[in-house]
């Protein structure tokens, strides 16, 4: 029985919690709906607030449209009025000035008419004028033929007579002033043309530096020790009996420590043998078998350097397209003496000599330079060709077909043939020029040395004197003085005085210009 009472307070008990609670959600939904309409009201009234302010702000904006569409009509309006002013005052103001201008038109008209009048009283009286003078003219003519009958009559000469005495009297006079005229010319061109010619070959000489060699006919080969001496002899002799035949060369072993003289007259022989000789040494390998292979490469390696020189040759002169076999020939050259002087040092002097003359008057300068520089080609094979080295040079540059100018300056570069252009005077000129250049040939060396010693000698010998130095060629004398002893103002006296004791004392081509030069420095040190 309690149970069931507890049952049915249990189940009362659930009722009234679940209809308190249906109550209670009833509420609070309520409350939610109340919440958001009023939020919906209040979202209504700020869009119909929102929608007011836009309406009178599209009002606004319409009334301040039409209030500057009034502004700018008026504004537009006085501007009109402005330009219309200005075009008005504009359009017076040029009617105005056509009127002062049409004033002064007429004006002119008036001064033209009157001018006019004045000109035709002034043609009438021109007119008179001219008719008198006609009459007069006349009259003067008939004169003047009466004064010419009676000069007639007087000198008893015709017009025609007296005018040809008169025309061979000027022609006598004129002439004589002619002919003194020309001589002065002739005189002065000379002279200008002495100076000119001068000055070209001064300055040729002094612009074109070329070294002279001096060769012999010995050369030495360097050993590494004395032992080497025994390898080279061989035994019995056979080594150097061997290499002296393949070579042509004598073999010169004596006292001279470390070293062999190679000698012989033929510097291309004796240029193989030694290139022989210094692989031979440098292998160590010493007998006939190695003796002849090494001499056969070393003439190869001969060829080769050879063709080497002449291209160096006209890479330095700056000559182009010439025939192989012409460079071979140019190469041998720097094995050639003349006087003691190399003679493709010589050509390529000559070379440059004749390049810088022919610039100097205007000719071809690489023809010139290609003669100089083959002028004496036949000196290459000149041993081994009968004939001078004039005509073996002439027939080499015939057969690979050199020009008619180069040969010419070939066959007349020592007076054999007449110079036929001026290319060939030329070469001849520069090749005078070269053999003569102080130093350039053994003959002279002495006297040249000699020369130089003796001027800086003279100079030294001069009280203030420091240093001397005889440079180009001893064309001048460079002498460097003690301040101290030597003033500023006794330089020229110096000068002088070192210049007339080597008149005195010496003989020399040309003048040497004494170049005095002091030197005053002060040097201090900062600590």
């Amino acid at each position: 029985m309690n149970n069931f009472l507890e049952i049915i307070i249990f189940v009362l008990a659930c009722a009234a919690f679940f209809i308190i609670g249906f109550i209670y959600r009833k509420k609070i939904s309520e409350k939610k709906i109340k919440s958001a309409e009023k939020l919906a009201d209040d979202i209504i009234k700020k869009a119909e607030k929102k929608l007011k302010d836009a309406d009178l702000e599209a009002v606004n904006i319409k009334n301040n449209a039409e209030t500057r569409k009034k502004e700018i009509l008026i504004d537009t309006k006085e501007e009109c009025i402005k330009l219309k002013d200005a075009a008005e005052k504009e359009i017076k103001n040029q009617k105005n000035d056509l009127s002062q201008h049409e004033k002064r038109i007429l004006k002119k008209e008036e001064q033209l008419d009157k001018k006019q009048i004045v000109l035709d009283d002034r043609e009438d009286a021109l007119n008179k004028k001219m008719e008198n003078i006609e009459l007069k003219s006349a009259d003067l003519d008939k004169l003047i033929e009466q004064q010419h009958v009676e000069l007639q009559k007087i000198s008893g000469l015709s017009r025609q007579q007296a005018k040809d005495i008169i025309l061979d009297k000027v022609r006598d006079e004129v002439s004589g002033e002619t002919s003194r005229i020309i001589k002065e010319i002739e005189a002065k061109t000379k002279s200008e043309a002495d100076k000119k010619v001068y000055n070209i070959l001064m300055n040729a000489m002094q612009r074109c530096n070329v070294d002279h060699v001096s060769e012999t006919t010995v050369s030495v080969v360097t050993l590494p020790n004395e032992d080497m001496k025994g390898k080279v002899i061989g035994r019995e002799g056979r080594n150097i009996r061997l290499f002296e035949s393949l070579t042509g060369i004598d073999l010169i072993i004596d006292d001279t420590p470390e070293a062999i003289i190679l000698s012989g007259f033929d510097p291309i022989r004796r240029e193989i043998a030694k290139i022989a000789l210094e692989k031979l040494v440098v292998d160590g390998r010493i007998h006939p078998a190695r003796i002849e292979e090494v001499v056969a490469k070393a003439k190869v390696d001969m060829e080769n350097i050879i063709f080497e020189e002449g291209e160096n040759a006209i890479y330095e002169t700056g000559i182009r397209n010439l025939h192989p076999e012409i460079i071979k020939l140019l190469g041998k050259m720097k094995y050639r003496t003349s006087y003691g002087q190399n003679a493709l040092k010589h050509s390529i002097e000559v070379a440059h000599l004749s390049g810088l003359i022919a610039g100097e008057i205007g000719v071809d300068i690489n023809l010139a330079k290609r003669a100089g520089l083959l002028h004496d080609i036949g000196k290459s094979v000149d041993h081994e060709i009968e004939g001078s080295h004039i005509t073996i040079g002439s027939s080499l540059c015939k057969k690979y077909h050199e020009s008619d100018i180069v040969i010419n300056a070939i066959e007349s570069h020592h007076g054999d043939v007449e110079p036929k252009n001026i290319i060939s005077v030329i070469v001849q000129i520069a090749d005078a020029i070269s053999a003569a250049r102080p130093g350039a040939r053994r003959e002279t060396l002495e006297a040249y040395i000699k020369r130089l010693e003796n001027l800086e000698k003279i100079s030294d010998s001069f009280d203030g004197v420091e240093k001397s130095f005889a440079i180009h060629a001893g064309r001048e004398l460079r002498i460097i003085v003690i301040p101290e002893k030597v003033s500023d103002n006794a330089m020229p006296l110096l000068a002088r005085s070192i210049a007339k004791k080597i008149e005195n004392e010496l003989e020399y081509p040309g003048q040497i210009k004494v170049n005095l030069i002091r030197d005053t420095r002060a040097v201090e040190y900062a600590n």
